[in-house]
């Protein structure tokens, strides 16, 4: 019977290499979680010295900031795999709009002719076309790449020009609208979120996933001989993901309906309201679970099936990928496949919550994307990037972007603020990886 040990710790290092060792935790992970939290105290208290109001840090702003990073944080997942395998994806934005506005016409001119207006096939068959044209777009792109030898910086760059182009001529320059009643609830709102009680149940659920997580990955260690974390370290980080999660469902539960669609629920519903009012918490909107269920699946083909194994393979030296039998080609059409397929998603996301599909949806979210999956610890030199970094970075990016807003900074000031942040991330990544060499 093989026997298994725990990895030792070295008391030559310091406290925290100790602890990083143990763990196993990526320290640019922590340097995200403290600029996390740097940006939104400062981003609070400058709001309090500006003009009175620190409201950063309110369950409302955390709320609405957690919506509008989902459609980023579903690319950012794809982006990972991309920028890890040494490609890169300019066009993820205009891809966005031009299925956006298919998806828009589809629901709103061509397919009530066909099934009737208000028919629920209508916004169905539309995300289903959206997804496979998606895919279909990010097939060819990766085709293009992986069979012509052109690099992906201009077939992406080409699809940037493109895609937004056809986008303009299927709309005719005309903003679709409205969508779909059932169709806007995945925009999120007070009617697109799931409510206290089972914004506690996926609390509670994704909290034993964390442990089961935990418990399985100390399994296969054991089953393969492989050193063991310290169990000190398994329940620190058990319970840090935990709190982290029972902590985010405190915050969304914190944020109730405001009080006009409270009364109108309530005489929808027959409800009579009582005299202190009637609480109605927001829970979970729908982008943010389609965003964790994405973030779930991406993480689970990263880590635990043969092509994520590829992916980091191909990134870490593609020429001993080629020679160890992998089929790079393929895989590359794959990727970016798998990339098209969630900037439909992100469509979907995008046009329910603004009930419309406009030309200018997706504008610069290529900058945001890739920014986000660099801040996220992505190396640009490929072969390495976490999809959970990539959440973090489009967290931060958002975060930035909600707290310049707040502060009254004009679009010109923000983008600067953008590019400098990118470029900062990128001198980071450089700086790292010369330290650990």
């Amino acid at each position: 019977m093989s026997k298994t040990f725990e990895a030792p710790v070295l008391s030559s290092d310091g406290w925290f290499k100790q602890f990083l060792r143990a763990t196993e935790i990526d320290s640019r992970i922590i340097g995200m979680v403290g600029a996390l939290v740097i940006i939104w105290t400062g981003f609070h208290v400058a709001g309090y010295l500006m003009n009175g109001n620190a409201i950063f840090i309110s369950p409302r702003n955390l709320w609405n900031l957690l919506v509008q990073t989902s459609s980023i944080s579903i690319m950012a997942t794809g982006m990972v795999l991309i920028i890890v395998m040494r490609h890169i994806d300019l066009s993820v934005g205009s891809l966005l709009g031009f299925v956006a506005i298919v998806m828009g016409v589809l629901q709103a001119n061509i397919f009530p002719h066909y099934f009737g207006i208000g028919s629920e096939l209508n916004w169905v068959l539309a995300i289903v076309c959206g997804l496979g044209l998606g895919a279909l777009i990010g097939a060819f792109h990766g085709a293009l790449i992986a069979y012509s030898g052109m690099p992906a910086f201009i077939v992406t760059l080409g699809g940037l020009l493109i895609w937004r182009g056809s986008a303009f001529l299927v709309a005719g320059g005309e903003t679709i609208a409205p969508m779909d009643p059932t169709y806007a609830l995945i925009g999120g709102g007070p009617y697109g979120s799931i409510g206290s009680t089972w914004s506690w149940i996926v609390g509670l659920l994704v909290c034993v996933g964390v442990i089961l997580g935990l418990r399985n990955g100390r399994t296969q260690r054991q089953r393969f001989n492989f050193p063991l974390r310290p169990m000190w370290a398994e329940m620190l980080i058990g319970v840090i993901c935990c709190a982290a999660v029972l902590g985010a469902v405190m915050v969304v539960n914190a944020y109730p309906w405001p009080v006009g669609i409270v009364k109108q629920y309530a005489e929808a519903n027959g409800i009579t309201i009582p005299e202190g009012g009637l609480y109605v918490a927001h829970g979970f909107a729908m982008p943010v679970l389609v965003a964790i269920t994405v973030g779930v699946i991406m993480n689970f083909i990263a880590t635990r099936t043969l092509l994520g194994r590829y992916v980091y393979a191909i990134g870490g030296n593609p020429e001993a990928a080629e020679l160890a039998g992998i089929d790079v080609k393929k895989i590359t059409v794959i990727v970016f496949m798998v990339m098209g397929i969630l900037t439909a998603i992100s469509a979907v996301v995008a046009t329910a919550r603004l009930n419309a599909a406009t030309i200018a949806l997706g504008q610069f979210d290529e900058l945001y994307v890739i920014a986000a999956t660099v801040i996220g610890g992505t190396s640009l030199a490929g072969g390495s990037g976490t999809i959970f970094g990539a959440f973090l970075g489009a967290l931060i990016m958002q975060s930035v972007q909600s707290g310049m807003v707040l502060l009254g900074f004009d679009s010109a000031a923000q983008q600067m603020v953008v590019g400098a942040v990118l470029v900062f991330a990128v001198w980071i990544d450089q700086v790292y990886r010369r330290s650990v060499k």
